[in-house]
């Protein structure tokens, strides 16, 4: 962070007297349109092999190329000006298009969504116990905190 950026997420300020504010504040626009109720398409590590329509955005995978060169973690957008890209902050969530869960950012590395198997088989069976567990495994579900199985 510098005089010049916001401390969270880096944005560019405007500074007093400076040239060609409106690429400043434009620039500013662009990333928190991508970061604002963020989705992202998933995890990629190439560029390249992506054909990105403006607003769109992944995660950089752990082993980026090309223009995602020494981005791993990062969130990238693309715009109209090429890519745009946000470092995460620890209690970031985003929603995963390609999973339909969630992801948070905690600790340096992005945690997805888990499964958790609804309960069958034992000795003892209580019906209504079971009907209660399946209903919150659909709801974690529903909500994308949890994955199908």
């Amino acid at each position: 962070m510098n005089a010049f950026t916001t401390p969270r997420f880096s944005l560019p300020t405007l500074a007093l007297a400076q040239a060609q504010k409106e690429l400043v504040h434009n620039e500013a626009l662009s990333l928190i349109d991508l970061l604002l109720h963020a989705v992202v398409e998933g995890f990629a590590d190439d560029p390249a092999a992506l054909s990105p329509a403006a607003g769109q955005c992944w995660v950089v995978g752990p082993s980026p190329m090309g223009d995602w060169a020494d981005r791993a973690g990062q969130v990238a957008g693309w715009t109209e000006g090429g890519w745009r890209f946000a470092s995460p902050v620890d209690g970031m969530r985003l929603f995963d298009r390609a999973t339909g869960s969630n992801l948070l950012f905690r600790s340096g590395s992005w945690i997805g969504a888990m499964t958790a198997p609804v309960p069958s088989g034992g000795d003892v069976i209580d019906l209504q116990a079971r009907d209660s567990i399946a209903t919150i495994v659909a709801a974690l579900h529903q909500a994308g905190l949890l994955l199908a199985n």
